[in-house]
């Protein structure tokens, strides 16, 4: 079965033209500086417009500044002026550019959001062991290095670390197996660095968003059908999963990105943001069927009637 591509993979301009040639914007000198990931659409695009109506510089980041359209048109409709670069979250290369970059034109750094992500579909029997670690590479290892690189800065400015994961990150759903693993081992990750963290000055959040409107019929990036039909023995079961999972997508339970994007604010302007961070009453609903479900028995009930 398939993933969901996080950003195009096409070409760009390389990193130190860019650097060279580059028109920072102007913002008062006390302003805060966020570098956010995965900006090109839903709640990373959201996120950046808020953010710099809040009076932040943001840093836009995504893997193709050529998809940068949609970002540019809404900054320039809210009347924000952001800086659009590149990273590629995957390539350790492109992460340290990005934050050198960022610290030589402001020098600071003061928050990050770690939004950039790939959505999956799929099951064990039907996919490759390389399909689960490269969801793992995008969703997980993505995350750790924007951070590392981050984290030097984030400390000398006594700042934020804060990273959209889902709903998916606190209960495993199905036909969500590698990217529930993916977004499990976030928050674990960042639950146990976060009493780190916060001894050296850095606030830690988790933002766990449920259903936003159309993302996951749009973005998902695959023929359902064609996933159907290829699913073999779980073609039933399947098919079940999807009818449940886009009419949640689709209906009055779906949050809007900007609506979702209001929890990564509270996270990253709040005196004492939580560290987990739901976006809606549904998605505080559902996680806490797991945050006090000892033994499994609620959640599985719960799932097991999404698949027939």
């Amino acid at each position: 079965m398939s993933s969901q591509p996080y950003q195009s993979s096409q070409p760009c301009q390389s990193s130190q033209s860019s650097q060279a040639s580059r028109t920072v914007p102007q913002a008062p000198s006390n302003s805060k500086v966020v570098l956010i990931t995965g900006t090109s659409s839903g709640i990373g695009l959201a996120a950046a417009v808020a953010a710099g109506q809040a009076g932040w510089r943001v840093v836009a980041t995504l893997r193709n500044p050529g998809r940068a359209d949609a970002l540019r048109t809404a900054a320039a409709e809210a009347g924000v002026e952001l800086d659009v670069r590149r990273l590629d979250v995957v390539d350790e290369d492109s992460v340290a550019a990005a934050i050198d970059g960022v610290i030589a034109d402001y020098g600071r750094l003061d928050a990050v959001i770690n939004n950039a992500g790939a959505g999956h579909l799929g099951t064990l029997e039907n996919e490759s062991v390389a399909d689960v670690r490269e969801v793992m590479e995008v969703n997980f290892f993505g995350v750790l290095h924007v951070s590392k690189a981050a984290l030097p800065h984030l400390r000398a400015a006594g700042g934020r670390l804060i990273t959209v994961t889902s709903v998916g990150g606190v209960v495993g759903q199905p036909f969500n197996e590698a990217y529930c693993a993916a977004k499990f081992a976030v928050e674990g990750f960042m639950e146990s660095l976060a009493p780190v963290a916060a001894r050296l000055g850095v606030k830690v959040s988790v933002v766990e968003p449920g259903a936003v409107a159309t993302e996951f019929v749009n973005n998902l990036g695959v023929d359902l059908e064609a996933e159907v039909a290829a699913a073999g023995p779980y073609a039933d079961t399947l098919q079940a999963y999807l009818d449940r999972t886009v009419a949640q997508f689709l209906g009055s339970n779906a949050q809007t990105p900007a609506e979702a994007a209001e929890a990564v604010m509270e996270a990253l302007e709040a005196d004492r943001p939580a560290f987990r961070i739901q976006t809606s009453d549904w998605a505080r609903g559902f996680t806490g069927t797991k945050l006090s479900d000892l033994d499994g028995s609620a959640v599985l009930g719960l799932t097991g009637e999404w698949v027939g």
